[in-house]
């Protein structure tokens, strides 16, 4: 579902960095050394660039998984601190859909994030049996999402270069 974000995010113009966290060794956040990483540090500087970000994840015993969350933290408020972001989730099945509440409040209260209220939830009922390709239906949410995220996201970037 992930990679179908990046069509109708290229449409709205956007200038897309694309983090794929499966291609960066990030260390845990141990609340030190970590801080310091190489790595964690270039991350530091990609996100801090973007005006939006979207976390398209998987859904774990109803809570976002642990690399996102670790990424957060070791980014902290310097990346987040008003960043609009939206989400694209995962399950294995419908009882998790508000489970992203939890990250969601968490960035919203932590670092101000503006959380896109249109966010995208497919479990496994979704899909054909062995097909990947996100159907119609899942298809036009995710179109909706990078929309809707990138609409937010420049409003609020307008609004702070004029106050």
């Amino acid at each position: 579902m992930a990679e179908s974000l990046r069509a109708p995010l290229a449409k709205t113009g956007a200038d897309i960095d694309w983090i794929d966290l499966r291609e960066h060794d990030l260390p845990l956040c141990d609340g030190g050394p970590a801080y310091g990483s190489p790595v964690v540090q270039a991350l530091v500087a990609r996100l801090t660039a973007a005006d939006a970000a979207i976390f398209a994840l998987p859904i774990y015993n109803y809570d976002g998984n642990a690399a996102a969350k670790n990424l957060i933290e070791l980014t902290g408020k310097g990346v987040w601190l008003n960043k609009t972001v939206g989400f694209l989730c995962s399950a294995g099945g419908r009882g998790s859909f508000m489970s992203i509440m939890g990250l969601a409040n968490s960035l919203m209260l932590d670092f101000r994030c503006v959380i896109v209220p249109r966010f995208v939830y497919a479990d496994n009922s979704d899909f054909a049996t062995g097909s990947t390709a996100p159907p119609a239906d899942v298809e036009a949410r995710i179109v909706e999402l990078a929309e809707e995220t990138m609409r937010m996201a420049s409003a609020l970037s307008q609004a702070d270069a004029v106050g």
